[in-house]
Protein backbone atom coordinates (compact mmCIF):
# COMPACT_ATOMS: atom_id res chain seq x y z
CA UNK A 1 0.00 0.00 0.00
CA UNK A 2 1.08 3.62 -1.22
CA UNK A 3 1.69 6.87 1.07
CA UNK A 4 -1.73 7.83 -0.49
CA UNK A 5 -3.68 4.62 0.43
CA UNK A 6 -2.03 4.49 3.94
CA UNK A 7 -3.18 8.19 4.31
CA UNK A 8 -6.98 7.83 2.82
CA UNK A 9 -7.18 4.34 5.02
CA UNK A 10 -6.27 6.53 8.12
CA UNK A 11 -8.77 9.07 7.07
CA UNK A 12 -11.55 7.00 6.42
CA UNK A 13 -11.70 5.71 10.12
CA UNK A 14 -12.27 9.06 11.75
CA UNK A 15 -15.21 9.96 12.75
CA UNK A 16 -17.35 12.52 10.81
CA UNK A 17 -15.09 12.10 7.36
CA UNK A 18 -16.76 10.42 4.21
CA UNK A 19 -15.01 9.37 1.46
CA UNK A 20 -15.65 12.85 0.04
CA UNK A 21 -13.82 14.48 2.37
CA UNK A 22 -10.40 12.69 1.93
CA UNK A 23 -9.52 14.27 -1.59
CA UNK A 24 -7.47 17.22 -2.03
CA UNK A 25 -11.05 19.57 -1.64
CA UNK A 26 -10.28 20.69 1.97
CA UNK A 27 -10.02 23.85 2.86
CA UNK A 28 -7.03 22.55 5.07
CA UNK A 29 -4.88 22.86 2.40
CA UNK A 30 -5.43 26.39 1.46
CA UNK A 31 -5.19 29.96 3.09
CA UNK A 32 -9.12 30.47 4.31
CA UNK A 33 -12.27 28.92 3.41
CA UNK A 34 -13.08 31.58 1.19
CA UNK A 35 -9.84 30.52 -1.07
CA UNK A 36 -10.65 26.86 -0.96
CA UNK A 37 -14.11 27.84 -2.49
CA UNK A 38 -12.42 30.29 -5.09
CA UNK A 39 -9.85 27.55 -6.34
CA UNK A 40 -12.77 25.30 -6.62
CA UNK A 41 -15.64 26.05 -8.14
CA UNK A 42 -18.57 24.23 -8.69
CA UNK A 43 -16.95 22.01 -6.07
CA UNK A 44 -18.29 20.70 -2.54
CA UNK A 45 -15.52 21.91 0.18
CA UNK A 46 -14.84 19.63 3.14
CA UNK A 47 -13.57 22.00 6.60
CA UNK A 48 -12.71 19.72 9.24
CA UNK A 49 -13.10 19.69 12.59
CA UNK A 50 -12.16 22.72 14.72
CA UNK A 51 -12.34 26.60 14.71
CA UNK A 52 -12.66 29.01 11.95
CA UNK A 53 -12.52 32.44 12.77
CA UNK A 54 -13.47 34.98 9.95
CA UNK A 55 -13.74 38.76 9.38
CA UNK A 56 -15.54 38.79 5.96
CA UNK A 57 -18.84 36.88 5.14
CA UNK A 58 -18.33 33.36 3.05
CA UNK A 59 -19.10 33.95 -0.64
CA UNK A 60 -20.71 31.03 -2.52
CA UNK A 61 -21.62 31.36 -5.67
CA UNK A 62 -22.31 29.48 -9.00
CA UNK A 63 -23.40 25.71 -9.61
CA UNK A 64 -23.50 23.26 -7.49
CA UNK A 65 -21.11 24.97 -4.42
CA UNK A 66 -21.32 24.46 -1.30
CA UNK A 67 -19.67 23.55 1.87
CA UNK A 68 -19.65 20.49 4.53
CA UNK A 69 -17.82 19.13 7.23
CA UNK A 70 -17.75 19.26 11.46
CA UNK A 71 -16.03 22.48 11.70
CA UNK A 72 -17.04 25.77 13.13
CA UNK A 73 -16.84 28.95 11.86
CA UNK A 74 -16.60 32.01 13.55
CA UNK A 75 -17.60 35.26 12.50
CA UNK A 76 -15.51 38.07 14.60
CA UNK A 77 -17.55 41.26 12.50
CA UNK A 78 -21.44 41.85 13.76
CA UNK A 79 -21.50 43.86 10.20
CA UNK A 80 -21.34 40.51 8.40
CA UNK A 81 -23.17 37.81 7.93
CA UNK A 82 -21.65 34.67 8.17
CA UNK A 83 -22.20 32.81 5.26
CA UNK A 84 -23.86 34.71 1.94
CA UNK A 85 -25.56 32.15 -0.82
CA UNK A 86 -26.30 33.96 -4.03
CA UNK A 87 -27.21 33.33 -7.60
CA UNK A 88 -26.45 29.57 -6.99
CA UNK A 89 -28.06 26.74 -8.50
CA UNK A 90 -28.14 23.44 -6.34
CA UNK A 91 -25.11 24.53 -3.45
CA UNK A 92 -25.47 22.93 -0.46
CA UNK A 93 -23.92 23.37 3.31
CA UNK A 94 -24.20 20.78 5.56
CA UNK A 95 -23.19 19.91 9.07
CA UNK A 96 -21.16 23.04 9.75
CA UNK A 97 -21.77 25.46 13.17
CA UNK A 98 -21.79 28.72 12.31
CA UNK A 99 -21.99 31.17 15.38
CA UNK A 100 -20.38 34.37 16.94
CA UNK A 101 -18.10 35.21 19.68
CA UNK A 102 -18.66 36.17 23.45
CA UNK A 103 -18.90 40.49 22.72
CA UNK A 104 -19.67 39.92 19.12
CA UNK A 105 -23.05 37.86 19.12
CA UNK A 106 -25.60 41.03 18.56
CA UNK A 107 -25.73 41.99 14.87
CA UNK A 108 -28.63 43.32 12.38
CA UNK A 109 -26.87 40.28 9.96
CA UNK A 110 -27.58 36.50 8.76
CA UNK A 111 -26.16 33.39 9.77
CA UNK A 112 -27.08 32.21 5.96
CA UNK A 113 -28.15 34.42 3.90
CA UNK A 114 -29.46 33.23 0.60
CA UNK A 115 -30.28 35.40 -2.24
CA UNK A 116 -32.16 34.35 -5.88
CA UNK A 117 -30.66 30.45 -5.76
CA UNK A 118 -32.40 27.61 -6.74
CA UNK A 119 -32.42 24.17 -5.25
CA UNK A 120 -30.04 24.89 -2.49
CA UNK A 121 -29.98 22.70 0.18
CA UNK A 122 -29.29 23.30 4.24
CA UNK A 123 -28.50 20.22 6.21
CA UNK A 124 -27.94 19.47 9.70
CA UNK A 125 -26.33 23.44 10.08
CA UNK A 126 -25.82 24.44 13.37
CA UNK A 127 -26.43 28.40 13.75
CA UNK A 128 -25.67 29.55 17.36
CA UNK A 129 -26.05 32.97 19.22
CA UNK A 130 -26.25 34.70 15.73
CA UNK A 131 -28.69 37.51 17.98
CA UNK A 132 -30.28 39.80 14.92
CA UNK A 133 -33.19 41.44 14.38
CA UNK A 134 -33.25 39.41 10.84
CA UNK A 135 -32.90 36.02 10.29
CA UNK A 136 -30.71 33.54 11.66
CA UNK A 137 -31.33 31.65 8.19
CA UNK A 138 -32.85 33.64 5.45
CA UNK A 139 -33.78 33.21 2.24
CA UNK A 140 -35.01 35.33 -0.42
CA UNK A 141 -35.92 35.14 -3.53
CA UNK A 142 -35.35 31.66 -3.88
CA UNK A 143 -36.67 28.46 -5.56
CA UNK A 144 -36.89 24.87 -4.25
CA UNK A 145 -35.17 25.24 -1.21
CA UNK A 146 -34.95 22.70 1.22
CA UNK A 147 -33.51 23.88 5.06
CA UNK A 148 -33.46 20.29 6.99
CA UNK A 149 -32.30 18.91 10.46
CA UNK A 150 -30.98 22.14 11.17
CA UNK A 151 -30.53 24.02 14.95
CA UNK A 152 -31.10 27.75 14.99
CA UNK A 153 -30.22 28.54 19.07
CA UNK A 154 -30.29 32.02 20.70
CA UNK A 155 -31.21 34.41 17.48
CA UNK A 156 -33.11 37.19 19.05
CA UNK A 157 -31.67 40.69 20.16
CA UNK A 158 -32.73 44.01 21.91
CA UNK A 159 -33.99 46.28 19.39
CA UNK A 160 -36.14 49.11 18.45
CA UNK A 161 -39.16 48.57 16.21
CA UNK A 162 -39.57 51.97 14.48
CA UNK A 163 -43.24 52.09 13.02
CA UNK A 164 -42.85 56.02 12.65
CA UNK A 165 -42.94 56.19 8.83
CA UNK A 166 -46.65 54.29 9.18
CA UNK A 167 -49.49 56.87 9.18
CA UNK A 168 -51.36 53.67 10.70
CA UNK A 169 -48.93 53.38 13.48
CA UNK A 170 -46.71 56.59 14.23
CA UNK A 171 -44.54 55.18 16.98
CA UNK A 172 -41.52 53.40 17.74
CA UNK A 173 -40.89 50.83 20.70
CA UNK A 174 -38.25 49.05 22.80
CA UNK A 175 -38.97 45.20 21.91
CA UNK A 176 -37.16 42.19 21.60
CA UNK A 177 -36.39 41.01 18.00
CA UNK A 178 -35.58 38.30 15.42
CA UNK A 179 -36.63 35.06 13.90
CA UNK A 180 -35.11 31.76 13.11
CA UNK A 181 -35.62 30.72 9.52
CA UNK A 182 -37.01 33.78 7.14
CA UNK A 183 -38.39 33.11 4.36
CA UNK A 184 -39.38 35.86 1.75
CA UNK A 185 -40.45 36.04 -1.94
CA UNK A 186 -39.49 32.52 -2.40
CA UNK A 187 -41.63 29.53 -3.91
CA UNK A 188 -41.49 25.69 -3.34
CA UNK A 189 -39.38 25.83 0.14
CA UNK A 190 -39.21 23.03 2.09
CA UNK A 191 -38.32 23.34 6.12
CA UNK A 192 -38.65 20.27 7.80
CA UNK A 193 -37.32 18.88 11.28
CA UNK A 194 -35.67 21.66 12.48
CA UNK A 195 -35.51 23.26 16.06
CA UNK A 196 -35.37 27.18 16.72
CA UNK A 197 -35.28 27.35 20.19
CA UNK A 198 -34.48 31.03 21.91
CA UNK A 199 -32.56 30.64 25.59
CA UNK A 200 -30.98 33.90 25.91
CA UNK A 201 -34.09 36.53 25.83
CA UNK A 202 -37.25 35.10 27.90
CA UNK A 203 -40.53 37.33 28.48
CA UNK A 204 -39.70 37.90 32.16
CA UNK A 205 -40.96 40.70 34.13
CA UNK A 206 -36.93 41.35 35.09
CA UNK A 207 -36.27 41.60 31.34
CA UNK A 208 -39.23 44.10 30.44
CA UNK A 209 -37.92 46.02 33.56
CA UNK A 210 -33.98 45.93 32.52
CA UNK A 211 -34.62 47.11 28.77
CA UNK A 212 -37.34 49.27 29.17
CA UNK A 213 -39.51 46.35 26.98
CA UNK A 214 -42.89 48.58 25.35
CA UNK A 215 -41.95 51.85 26.38
CA UNK A 216 -42.35 54.34 23.39
CA UNK A 217 -38.84 55.72 22.37
CA UNK A 218 -40.38 58.26 19.17
CA UNK A 219 -43.76 59.15 18.64
CA UNK A 220 -44.98 61.20 15.61
CA UNK A 221 -47.35 64.58 15.87
CA UNK A 222 -50.30 62.45 14.42
CA UNK A 223 -52.11 59.79 15.91
CA UNK A 224 -51.86 56.15 13.98
CA UNK A 225 -55.12 55.27 12.49
CA UNK A 226 -54.27 51.51 14.01
CA UNK A 227 -54.42 52.77 17.65
CA UNK A 228 -57.06 54.37 20.04
CA UNK A 229 -56.72 57.59 21.85
CA UNK A 230 -56.30 55.71 25.14
CA UNK A 231 -53.50 53.74 23.52
CA UNK A 232 -51.42 56.63 21.89
CA UNK A 233 -51.90 58.39 25.02
CA UNK A 234 -50.46 55.30 26.99
CA UNK A 235 -47.10 55.47 24.80
CA UNK A 236 -47.21 51.45 26.00
CA UNK A 237 -46.81 48.61 23.43
CA UNK A 238 -47.64 45.60 24.96
CA UNK A 239 -46.37 43.32 21.84
CA UNK A 240 -42.75 43.97 22.93
CA UNK A 241 -41.78 40.47 21.77
CA UNK A 242 -41.28 40.31 17.67
CA UNK A 243 -40.33 38.14 15.51
CA UNK A 244 -40.79 34.59 14.75
CA UNK A 245 -39.36 30.77 15.32
CA UNK A 246 -40.57 30.62 11.30
CA UNK A 247 -41.72 33.18 8.98
CA UNK A 248 -42.84 33.00 5.74
CA UNK A 249 -43.70 36.40 3.73
CA UNK A 250 -44.55 38.26 1.20
CA UNK A 251 -48.22 38.16 0.08
CA UNK A 252 -48.72 36.82 -3.43
CA UNK A 253 -45.43 35.89 -4.18
CA UNK A 254 -44.19 33.52 -1.64
CA UNK A 255 -45.95 30.19 -2.22
CA UNK A 256 -46.11 26.12 -2.23
CA UNK A 257 -44.15 26.06 1.26
CA UNK A 258 -44.36 22.78 3.06
CA UNK A 259 -43.46 23.56 7.05
CA UNK A 260 -43.19 19.98 8.50
CA UNK A 261 -41.98 18.66 11.75
CA UNK A 262 -39.87 21.18 13.17
CA UNK A 263 -39.58 22.08 16.62
CA UNK A 264 -39.81 25.81 17.83
CA UNK A 265 -39.87 26.82 21.93
CA UNK A 266 -39.73 30.35 23.51
CA UNK A 267 -40.45 32.62 20.28
CA UNK A 268 -42.52 35.32 20.06
CA UNK A 269 -44.61 34.17 17.41
CA UNK A 270 -44.00 30.54 16.61
CA UNK A 271 -44.86 30.36 12.90
CA UNK A 272 -45.63 33.42 10.67
CA UNK A 273 -47.02 32.98 7.81
CA UNK A 274 -48.27 35.92 4.70
CA UNK A 275 -48.18 33.18 1.89
CA UNK A 276 -50.52 30.99 -0.13
CA UNK A 277 -50.67 27.30 -0.72
CA UNK A 278 -49.09 26.35 2.17
CA UNK A 279 -48.65 22.94 4.68
CA UNK A 280 -48.15 23.34 8.22
CA UNK A 281 -48.20 19.80 9.50
CA UNK A 282 -46.60 18.08 12.62
CA UNK A 283 -45.02 20.66 13.83
CA UNK A 284 -44.57 21.27 17.91
CA UNK A 285 -45.00 25.01 19.05
CA UNK A 286 -44.10 25.45 22.64
CA UNK A 287 -43.76 28.69 24.70
CA UNK A 288 -44.61 31.07 22.32
CA UNK A 289 -47.07 33.67 23.00
CA UNK A 290 -48.45 32.93 19.77
CA UNK A 291 -48.68 29.81 18.22
CA UNK A 292 -48.89 30.68 14.35
CA UNK A 293 -51.04 32.85 12.46
CA UNK A 294 -52.02 33.29 8.52
CA UNK A 295 -52.89 36.76 7.51
CA UNK A 296 -52.05 39.46 5.16
CA UNK A 297 -53.73 37.21 1.85
CA UNK A 298 -53.09 33.95 3.46
CA UNK A 299 -55.20 31.16 0.84
CA UNK A 300 -54.86 27.50 1.14
CA UNK A 301 -53.19 26.77 4.50
CA UNK A 302 -53.56 23.12 5.65
CA UNK A 303 -52.88 23.55 9.21
CA UNK A 304 -53.05 19.69 10.45
CA UNK A 305 -51.36 17.41 13.20
CA UNK A 306 -49.46 19.98 14.84
CA UNK A 307 -49.44 20.07 18.98
CA UNK A 308 -49.58 24.02 20.45
CA UNK A 309 -48.70 24.02 23.76
CA UNK A 310 -48.05 27.00 26.23
CA UNK A 311 -49.27 29.40 24.13
CA UNK A 312 -50.42 33.35 25.84
CA UNK A 313 -52.21 35.49 23.26
CA UNK A 314 -53.23 32.21 20.90
CA UNK A 315 -52.38 28.94 19.34
CA UNK A 316 -54.16 29.20 15.65
CA UNK A 317 -55.17 32.53 14.80
CA UNK A 318 -56.33 33.58 10.97
CA UNK A 319 -57.43 36.72 9.86
CA UNK A 320 -56.70 39.65 6.89
CA UNK A 321 -54.12 42.16 7.14
CA UNK A 322 -53.60 45.54 5.47
CA UNK A 323 -51.93 43.48 2.67
CA UNK A 324 -54.90 41.55 1.58
CA UNK A 325 -57.11 43.15 -1.00
CA UNK A 326 -59.98 41.28 -3.27
CA UNK A 327 -57.05 39.97 -5.59
CA UNK A 328 -55.71 38.46 -2.63
CA UNK A 329 -58.28 36.86 0.15
CA UNK A 330 -57.29 35.33 3.26
CA UNK A 331 -58.84 31.95 3.42
CA UNK A 332 -60.19 28.52 1.75
CA UNK A 333 -58.11 26.58 4.88
CA UNK A 334 -57.93 23.86 6.95
CA UNK A 335 -57.49 23.84 10.59
CA UNK A 336 -57.74 19.77 11.57
CA UNK A 337 -56.80 16.92 14.06
CA UNK A 338 -54.74 20.19 15.70
CA UNK A 339 -53.89 19.35 19.64
CA UNK A 340 -54.00 22.92 21.56
CA UNK A 341 -52.56 22.19 25.63
CA UNK A 342 -51.90 24.17 28.47
CA UNK A 343 -53.11 27.18 27.05
CA UNK A 344 -52.58 30.60 29.06
CA UNK A 345 -49.61 28.75 31.16
CA UNK A 346 -46.65 30.15 28.98
CA UNK A 347 -43.72 32.59 30.29
CA UNK A 348 -45.79 35.28 28.60
CA UNK A 349 -49.54 34.83 30.14
CA UNK A 350 -48.53 37.99 32.82
CA UNK A 351 -48.15 40.19 29.96
CA UNK A 352 -51.41 39.04 28.16
CA UNK A 353 -54.13 37.60 30.90
CA UNK A 354 -57.10 35.72 30.83
CA UNK A 355 -59.12 37.57 27.96
CA UNK A 356 -56.91 35.64 25.21
CA UNK A 357 -58.15 32.43 23.32
CA UNK A 358 -56.23 29.12 21.91
CA UNK A 359 -58.46 29.99 18.51
CA UNK A 360 -58.95 33.05 16.67
CA UNK A 361 -60.61 34.29 13.74
CA UNK A 362 -60.26 37.74 13.22
CA UNK A 363 -61.42 40.68 11.21
CA UNK A 364 -59.42 43.11 9.08
CA UNK A 365 -56.41 45.34 9.87
CA UNK A 366 -58.61 47.77 7.74
CA UNK A 367 -62.08 48.30 6.89
CA UNK A 368 -61.60 47.57 3.43
CA UNK A 369 -59.87 44.67 3.78
CA UNK A 370 -61.75 41.24 2.42
CA UNK A 371 -62.82 38.88 5.28
CA UNK A 372 -61.53 35.67 6.68
CA UNK A 373 -63.62 32.97 4.06
CA UNK A 374 -64.43 29.46 3.91
CA UNK A 375 -62.27 27.23 6.71
CA UNK A 376 -63.18 24.16 7.81
CA UNK A 377 -62.09 23.62 11.53
CA UNK A 378 -62.53 20.18 11.99
CA UNK A 379 -61.08 17.06 14.63
CA UNK A 380 -59.22 19.96 16.97
CA UNK A 381 -58.47 19.41 20.60
CA UNK A 382 -58.60 22.22 23.13
CA UNK A 383 -57.50 20.66 26.11
CA UNK A 384 -57.41 21.86 29.87
CA UNK A 385 -56.67 21.00 33.01
CA UNK A 386 -58.10 22.87 36.36
CA UNK A 387 -59.47 26.77 35.82
CA UNK A 388 -58.97 27.67 32.22
CA UNK A 389 -56.91 30.86 31.96
CA UNK A 390 -58.72 31.99 28.59
CA UNK A 391 -62.53 33.32 28.06
CA UNK A 392 -63.36 31.31 25.21
CA UNK A 393 -61.93 28.33 23.68
CA UNK A 394 -62.81 30.07 20.53
CA UNK A 395 -63.06 33.98 19.42
CA UNK A 396 -64.76 34.60 16.11
CA UNK A 397 -64.59 38.60 15.34
CA UNK A 398 -67.68 40.28 14.12
CA UNK A 399 -68.15 43.86 12.57
CA UNK A 400 -68.67 44.47 8.38
CA UNK A 401 -65.86 42.34 7.56
CA UNK A 402 -65.97 39.87 10.06
CA UNK A 403 -65.47 36.09 8.96
CA UNK A 404 -67.77 34.54 6.66
CA UNK A 405 -68.22 30.47 6.07
CA UNK A 406 -66.63 28.67 9.21
CA UNK A 407 -67.47 25.66 9.33
CA UNK A 408 -66.50 24.03 12.68
CA UNK A 409 -67.01 19.53 13.16
CA UNK A 410 -66.01 17.37 15.52
CA UNK A 411 -63.95 19.55 17.33
CA UNK A 412 -63.66 18.51 21.05
CA UNK A 413 -63.24 22.47 22.83
CA UNK A 414 -62.81 22.70 26.64
CA UNK A 415 -64.82 26.01 27.67
CA UNK A 416 -62.94 29.15 28.28
CA UNK A 417 -64.60 30.76 31.48
CA UNK A 418 -66.80 32.26 29.64
CA UNK A 419 -67.61 29.22 27.65
CA UNK A 420 -66.85 27.59 24.20
CA UNK A 421 -67.47 30.54 21.70
CA UNK A 422 -68.07 34.36 21.85
CA UNK A 423 -70.46 33.02 18.80
CA UNK A 424 -72.56 30.09 17.88
CA UNK A 425 -70.15 27.45 15.85
CA UNK A 426 -71.64 27.05 12.68
CA UNK A 427 -71.59 23.42 11.79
Amino acid sequence: MNGHAHLLAFLLCLPGVTPRATGELSVAAYDSIQAALDANPGRMVFVPAGDYPIAEKIRIRGERAGLFGPGRIIQQRPDQPIIEIEGANAAEVHDLTLTRPEGKMETNNEGILAIRCRDLVLENVRVLDNRTRSGAITLRECKGTRISRCSVRNYMRVSVDDRTSSKDWGYAFNCTDGTGISVGYSTGTLIEGNRVIEENLVPTPETKAKYKLGDWVKKNAQKGTFLSQAAWDAAYSDNWQQGSGIIVTAPEVSDLTRIIGNHVENAAQGIDLHSDHVIVANNVIANSFMGMKAMHGSRNVLIIGNQFTRNSLWAIGLMPGAAANAANADGGSIIANNIISDFGHGDAHWIWGDERSPLKFDSGQQPDDPPLTDVVIQGNLVQCIGTPRYKYAVIVAGGPNAPRGLHFSNNLLHPGAAGVSNQELQP
